[in-house]
């Protein structure tokens, strides 16, 4: 069961925004410092995994270097950021940056760097820590065509075997398309790189992220925009032999948007502890979410949604038009102010389905974020995988 905790605080003024008139001022929770500006001032693109037994686990970038940042109480304090690689050129910024996802007591970060940087080169690399987060090793490349991945745009998930998978926007052929690769020994090594899409137009979408995601059954969910008769439309694609093979795209929503440009904004998708596919994502400035094969519901003006997964529904955050980072939560019908002057926010919940769901961003002071909900952690549910 999920206990949702009805409200919480703007981050830059402190002040209590309830989420409903029900809601009580003991409910809110308190923005945590995740990585306080002093010393981190220049934090961008966070990225947030939950493990089974709660331990939240953020990966960002700084420059040309790959951090890490542990809190092992579900999301309520972090230890001091692990330096985890220093890397040529980085791919940060506009949602380019480090992924993370946990597999049992390993965890996996990934991030994209090349040489000469700045679109010329980049491959995606993978670095993997054995106890949850302490130390790191690698980097393993992912791509097994050199420089196939400087575009910089990626996405990272894992199974609850463990499996972990990355999707990527390829440039080894001609326009750009959608590449997958598998990783069975939770990060050690990847497998075969498989082509999810390739636009019968000559190229998807150039600089919009993509995502990914298993359900419960090991079925890989591919989502990503796509550049097709002048529209800049999202599409879906699933694979039901463990990422080998994907089948044909779907594409979401009942409208269109026909654009002659990049709208740099990818959106995201989760998938329930019961298989249920939410997807959220922009569309002229507009916010929408909606299910395979169903009409798209719009929350509002927005950008850069995230969304996050549970039994009792899903959890979106966004970017707001001049309002920091906007939240909505199952079970309510009121958005509320996760922060003021904020960007890039994303969420997370265990893959089990009980544990914190946390979201995260950054703002003038730093990495910060806020428990959404403290959920239900059972002793069944902690790692006990190495």
């Amino acid at each position: 069961m999920i206990r949702f905790i009805s409200g919480v605080v703007a981050l830059s003024v402190l002040t209590a925004l309830p989420l409903s008139s029900s809601a009580h001022p003991g409910d809110t929770p308190p923005v945590i410092k995740i990585a306080p500006g002093m010393t981190f001032a220049d934090a961008k693109e966070p990225h947030v995994a939950v493990g089974s037994g709660g331990q939240v686990y953020v990966a960002f970038g700084m420059g040309n270097i790959v951090y890490c940042a542990v809190s092992p109480d579900g999301g309520k304090t972090y230890n001091v950021p692990v330096l985890v690689a220093r890397v040529q050129n980085l791919s940060l910024g506009m949602r380019r940056g480090p992924r993370v996802a946990v597999a049992g007591r390993s965890v996996v970060i990934s991030a994209i760097s090349g040489v000469e940087g700045a679109g010329k080169d980049g491959d995606l690399l993978a670095w993997r820590s054995p106890d949850q987060g302490k130390s790191w090793s690698g980097p393993v490349r992912v791509n097994d065509v050199r420089d196939a991945a400087r575009e910089g745009l990626h996405a990272m998930t894992a199974a609850v075997d463990g499996t972990i998978a990355c999707t990527w926007l390829d440039l080894r052929n001609k326009g750009t398309q959608l590449y997958a690769s598998v990783s069975r020994d939770r990060g050690a090594t990847w497998g075969k790189n498989v082509r999810v899409y390739a636009s019968p137009d000559g190229t998807i979408c150039e600089c919009c992220h993509p995502s990914l995601a298993f359900d419960g059954k090991g079925n890989l969910h591919v989502m990503w925009r796509n550049a097709l008769g002048g529209a800049r439309d999202m599409y879906l694609a699933e694979s039901r032999d463990g990422g080998k093979s994907f089948g044909t795209a779907q594409k979401l929503g009942r409208g269109t948007w026909v654009l002659n440009a990049c709208p740099m904004d990818g959106g995201a998708f989760s998938i329930s502890p019961t298989g249920t596919v939410t997807t959220f994502w922009q569309r002229n400035g507009e916010i929408f979410s909606c299910q395979p094969g169903s009409e798209e519901k719009s929350l509002g003006v927005g950008r850069q949604g995230w969304v996050a997964s549970t039994a009792d529904g899903p959890y979106f955050v966004w970017s707001g038009e001049r309002t920091g980072a906007i939240g909505s939560a199952p079970g309510h019908t009121e958005q509320w102010k996760l922060a003021r002057n904020a960007v890039n926010p994303v969420v997370a919940a265990p893959l089990t389905g009980n544990g914190p769901v946390v979201a995260v961003w950054t703002s003038r002071d730093g990495l910060e974020g806020t428990v959404l909900t403290h959920g239900e952690t059972y002793p069944g549910d902690k790692a006990k995988t190495p």
